[in-house]
Parts: structure tokens; sequence; C-alpha cells
């Protein structure tokens, strides 16, 4: 019967699943299996009789075979040749000064290519490198550069827990971590708190996001004010691993309730707040006499109904609808800006425009009356003035 392998590379490393096929293995046992960059030895670290779950590779291979005498030798040679590779390539990068940082060196089990992990802030130009390696092993080199993160899981470090990394013990793929994680958790966001020995948000945040998103949906919304049974209420905060919501209440006193509590004071009606009577009704209608709007005199009225004719605008002649008063008053406003002459008056409701000829224009009748600046008012003690 066959069974589920859970092999590793190296220490601390991760888990890929094999099946074992014919052959009987136990765990510590080594094994060799053709991988996507050719033939490998690793050693079993888990038996399993089904697959996980959580498992996503595709299709398990089975084992190639047991390893002899002579392949655990070449394993050991190919580990003394990685040693190697990774002194003399750092060497070769201090010399040609290059702005990358050489993380592991990888040999594999045939040698047929060698494989150097490298980070760099940036894209670099190593084609001289890569001569000097091949000139120097006589076999394919290939150059891979990785991030911060897959160096701390090839390297491995002790977290802010004390255990090794959780990328360096099971983790395969990494979960996008965002800082909104850490803020949903009631976290301080203090960067040497939340990051890990990579310098990234720490992986174990998305690890419990999941229960705080479930939590979070049976909890109001934080800052945010309710009306229930304890009156005008504000949420606090929350607390996951008590079920439990803080408010503050109009008073100013802080009360913690539970999620079952929260839903039973928010579906309660809000009780009413008894009317004081020292303080007066804002919908009651003023007292009458009190506070009403004073009526000006008459003659106030009067001159502000004035005042207000005058900041009409002046008309040039006197329309279907105007009364001969403001018709007068147009025109005495008109010779107040500017004044006539005296041999040539302008007529009543002519602009300036519309003045006639001096052959048309009539010669006005002498000891002729000035008209009077008000209707039915009375006439000018002044003396008419001669058209000569």
């Amino acid at each position: 019967m066959s069974h589920i392998l859970g092999i590793k590379f190296r220490d601390h490393g991760q888990l890929y699943y094999f099946d074992s096929g014919p052959f009987v293995v136990a765990v510590g046992d080594s094994v060799l299996v053709q991988t996507e960059q050719g033939l490998g030895m690793g050693k079993v670290a888990l038996v399993r009789d089904t697959p996980p779950e959580d498992e996503e590779q595709p299709e398990i291979k089975p084992i190639f075979r047991l390893p002899t005498t002579e392949d655990v030798d070449i394993k050991r040679e190919n580990d003394a040749l990685g040693h190697e590779a990774h002194t003399y390539c750092r060497k070769c990068i201090e010399a040609r000064k290059l702005e990358m940082k050489l993380v592991d060196v990888e040999v594999l089990h045939d040698r047929g290519k060698i494989v150097f992990y490298f980070t760099a802030p940036g894209r670099i130009d190593f084609r001289e490198l890569v001569k000097d390696l091949v000139k120097a092993y006589h076999t394919r080199i290939e150059l891979r550069q990785i991030g911060v993160r897959h160096e701390t899981q090839m390297l491995g470090a002790i977290g802010n827990c004390g255990q090794m990394c959780c990328c360096r013990r099971f983790m395969r793929k990494f979960a996008p971590v965002t800082i909104k994680m850490a803020k949903e958790q009631n976290l301080f966001l203090n960067p040497t708190k939340i990051s890990g020995i990579c310098g990234r948000l720490l992986c174990c945040l998305s690890f419990e996001q999941e229960n705080y998103e479930q939590f979070q949906k049976k909890c109001p919304r934080v800052g945010k004010k309710f009306s229930t049974a304890l009156g005008l209420v504000k949420v606090l905060r929350t607390n996951l691993f008590r079920e439990t919501i803080s408010v503050l209440d109009e008073v100013g006193e802080e009360h913690e309730l539970s999620v079952e509590e929260w839903n039973t004071a928010l579906a309660a009606p809000a009780p009413s707040e008894p009317r004081s009577p020292d303080r007066p009704d804002a919908a009651a209608p003023p007292e009458p006499g009190r506070n009403a709007p004073r009526k000006a005199p008459e003659g106030q009225q009067a001159q502000s109904s004035r005042g207000d004719r005058r900041d009409r605008p002046r008309a040039a002649s006197q329309g279907p609808g105007e009364t001969p008063r403001e018709s007068r008053e147009g025109q005495s406003r008109s010779r107040r800006g500017r004044r006539p002459s005296r041999k040539n008056p302008r007529p009543a409701g002519q602009s300036s425009q519309e003045q006639p000829s001096q052959a048309q224009r009539p010669s006005p009748p002498k000891h002729a009356p000035r008209p009077d600046a008000r209707q039915g008012g009375k006439t000018s003690s002044r003396a008419p003035e001669s058209g000569s």
C-alpha cells in the first residue's frame, strides 16, 4: 500500500509531497525524487495515508528510487561544492563591485546545474560574473534574484515570538499582508512590533484575519452612535477574545456588553427623557405683544418710500404704465444731474438723442411758467425765465 510522503530538501525547509509507490520508507529516510530542475535527494519528514486537504499540487508524483551508498557520497560532495562556490562567487562580486547580496547556492544531484540565489535593489548586469563561474565549474550556471521574504525563508531566523520563522518551518506561499489587517486586529501601528526579520509585515497577521472578519460582521462600527435601551451610546472598541463591545453613554459612563446583550439593547426602545418644568418649550408660540415688530412713524414710512423711488432706474420717457408723478420726478432728477440750456429748454419726455435740429426747434413762449415739481402742488413763486 502506497503512502503520501512529505519530503524536505533542507533542514527546516518546505514540505513537498510525493507518492511512495512500491517502496517502503519511514520518517528520516532519504529518497531520490525527480523535480522540475532535475534529480534531487531529500529526507522524509512526514508519512500520511491521504494527501492534505489544502494541498494545491494538481498531481502527486511518485519517488524515483531509494538512494544507494554512492548517492550518499555524491550528496556529501555536492554540499562541499556548494560551500566552495558560495565563497568564490562572493569574491567575484566584490571584485566586480556589483550591488548584489549572495544568499545561497544549490547544486543539483547530478551536477547538471548550479543555482545561485541573490538579492539586489534593482536589475544587475551579471553577464561577466556568469562567465567567471562557468570557467570555474564547467557546468550550467543560473543566477536567480529573490526577495527579502524568500531570503529569510531560505536562511531561517528567530521571530518575535521566540520560535523559528513560519516561512522557514511550514509556509510554502506568502499570503498578502496589509496594514488594514493590523488596524482591524487592534494592534499598535509600530513598525518594530508588526514587522518581521525581513522588514515586511508579519505573515502571522493573515492567519487570524478570517476570525476577525467574522467577528466584525456581528459588531457595530467603532465610533458610530446608536439609540439603544441605555440611551444614545457611542461604540468605543470591540474585543474578539472576550466577544464584547464597549460603549459610552450620554452621561459619560462606559459599559461593556456581550454581542447578545448588544443585540437585545439595540432592539429595545430607547427610554423617553422627562421634560424639565424649568426649561421652556422651544415649540411654544410666542406671547402676544412680546417681541412684536415696531411700526415706523408715518413720516419715516414716507421718507423710506421716497428713497425707494430714488433708487429705481431712471426712465428715458414715460411708458404706458408710468404715472405722471413718477415721470416728473425722473425729469427733475435729470435736470439736477445735467442742467439744460436756458435758451433751448428740452421738452418733457424727450431724450437727448431725439432732440430736434436748430431750425425745427419751436420758440418757447414768453413768460411761460415752469412746470410744477409735484402734481397738485402750489405754483412756483419764482419769476419765469424769458427765452432771450
